[in-house]
C-alpha cells in the first residue's frame, strides 16, 4: 500500500535543525514535494524529519553502542519487524529475561523512525536491559563494537525464539550422505533449536573440509555463523580489497605437527589441509575487519585501507556449490583512533531515501558515497541482492 505526503512548507531555519538543510537539492524535492511513498517507509506528514535520521546521545563511553544500533535500525526487514510489532507474536515466554531486551529495542527503533523531532533520544532504558543480559557492559568502559553486536543478536535472539523447548537431537550417521545432503541436514537440525526473525536474516553455514595427506580422505563439518571475522590480507604492493580478505579467511591451511588432527580412515594422527567455503548464505552478511591483534605485551590496531564494494559484492568464489550470491552494502560500524583511545561512528544508506547518512551519536549528517570507504571502516553490513538467493 501506499500513502500520499502532502506538500511541505518549511523554512530556513526549520531546515537547519532537522538536518535537512544541507541536503541536494534533488533529495530535498523527495521529501517536501507531494509524492507516493511505500507505507513501510513510515513517514508521517507532521514530521519535522525524515524518519530514521535521529541520532543517539552518548551515555558515556556508549559510541560502540550507539553505532551498531544505527546499523541494525537501518536493517530494513530487522526495522519493520520491529515497527510493525511482529516481534510480539514471537515472545519466547520461556525466556528467563522475559523479553525486555527485545521489547526496548524495537521501543528504541521505533522512536527512531516515528519521532516527529530530530532531537536525539537516550538509548539509557535499552542499555540497562543489555546489562542485564550482558553484565560484561555495565559500567561506562569503551567497549567493542563486534563484540557488542554478537551478544545483542544472542539476545534478540533468544526472546523471540519459536522453539520454546530445545529439544534434544540424537547423533545421526551422515557420512553416506552427500556434502549437500548433510549440509541441508545439520541446517534443518539447527533450526529445530534455533528459530527466529534474527536467525531468518543473520544466520548463515560455513562448511569445514578437512583432507588427510596420508590417505586423501575427507571429512566435512558444518557449522552455523553470525558473522564472518576477516583476517587483512597483507600485500607487498598495491590496495587491499574486501576480496583479498575473504580470499584469506578461505585459503587452504596445512595443518602439521600440534596442530594435526585424527584421520577418521587412517585412525592416526595425520597432517591434513583445512578449507573453509559458505554452505549457505545469509540474508544480512557481517563480515568483521579484524583490526585488533592481543599478544602478551599489549593490544595493536591495523589501520590498513580496505577497497569495499557499495554494491555488487560477488561472493560466489567462496561457495560450496554452484549458486548466486551478490550483496549490497547498508551500513558501516567505523572506529577511528587507537586501543588506547577511540571513538565508534557508523555510516548508513536510509531505506526509505536511499542516501547515505554519517551517525555520530547525536549528529546525524548526510555524506556522500565516496565518503563510505574508509581505513576506519571495521563491521560491514550487506544485503543479500533481491536477484540472488541461497539454494539451501
Amino acid at each position: 500500500g501506499y500513502i500520499v505526503i502532502p506538500p511541505v512548507s518549511f523554512s530556513t531555519h526549520s531546515l537547519q535543525y532537522s538536518g535537512l538543510y544541507s541536503l541536494t537539492h534533488k533529495s530535498r524535492l523527495k521529501l517536501v514535494t507531494s509524492c507516493l511513498v511505500p507505507c513501510s517507509c513510515m513517514y508521517h506528514s507532521n514530521s519535522k524529519s525524515p524518519q530514521g535520521l535521529v541520532g543517539l546521545r552518548n551515555l558515556g563511553n556508549t559510541c560502540f553502542m550507539n553505532s551498531i544500533l544505527q546499523c541494525l535500525s537501518n536493517t530494513p526487514d530487522l526495522r519493520d519487524y520491529c515497527l510493525r510489532n511482529t516481534h510480539r507474536t514471537d515472545l519466547n515466554n520461556n525466556c528467563r529475561a522475559k523479553a525486555a531486551l527485545m521489547e526496548e529495542f524495537a521501543k528504541l527503533t521505533q522512536t527512531l523512525w516515528t519521532s516527529v523531532s530530530s532531537e536525539a533520544i537516550s538509548p539509557s532504558d535499552f542499555k540497562t536491559q543489555i546489562q542485564r543480559y550482558a553484565p560484561k557492559f555495565v559500567g561506562y568502559n569503551q567497549q567493542d563494537a563486534q563484540e557488542f553486536l554478537r551478544f545483542l543478536l544472542d539476545g534478540l535472539h533468544n526472546e523471540v525464539n519459536r522453539v520454546t523447548v530445545r529439544p534434544r537431537l540424537p547423533a545421526e550417521d551422515i557420512d553416506h550422505l552427500s556434502d549437500n545432503e548433510k549440509g541441508k541436514k545439520m541446517w534443518n537440525k539447527y533450526l529445530e533449536r534455533e528459530d527466529s526473525k534474527v536467525v531468518d536474516l543473520f544466520v548463515g553455514q560455513l562448511k569445514s573440509s578437512l583432507t588427510c595427506s596420508e590417505c586423501g580422505y575427507c571429512s566435512t563439518v558444518f557449522d552455523p555463523f553470525w558473522d564472518l571475522s576477516l583476517p587483512i590480507a597483507k600485500k607487498g604492493s598495491g590496495e587491499v580489497s574486501l576480496t583479498d580478505c575473504m580470499r584469506f579467511f578461505t585459503k587452504e591451511d596445512v595443518l602439521d605437527g600440534d596442530e594435526k588432527p585424527t584421520c577418521c580412515r587412517c585412525k592416526a594422527r595425520r597432517k591434513c589441509t583445512k578449507k573453509f567455503t559458505i554452505q549457505k548464505f545469509p540474508q544480512i552478511l557481517v563480515l568483521h575487519l579484524k583490526r585488533f591483534s592481543e599478544n602478551r605485551i599489549r593490544t595493536s590496531k591495523l589501520s590498513t585501507y580496505v577497497n569495499f564494494p557499495l554494491k555488487e559484492l560477488d561472493m560466489r568464489e567462496f561457495a560450496s556449490e554452484n549458486m548466486n550470491a551478490v550483496y549490497n552494502l547498508y551500513a558501516v560500524s567505523n572506529h577511528s583512533g587507537n586501543t588506547l583511545g577511540g571513538h565508534y561512528t557508523a555510516y548508513c544508506r536510509n531505506p526509505a531515501l536511499g542516501e547515505w547518512y554519517s551517525y555520530n551519536d547525536s549528529r546525524v549528517s548526510p555524506m556522500s558515497s565516496s565518503q563510505v570507504r574508509s581505513s576506519d571502516a571495521y563491521v560491514l553490513f550487506y544485503e543479500l541482492a533481491s536477484s540472488s538467493h541461497s539454494r539451501l
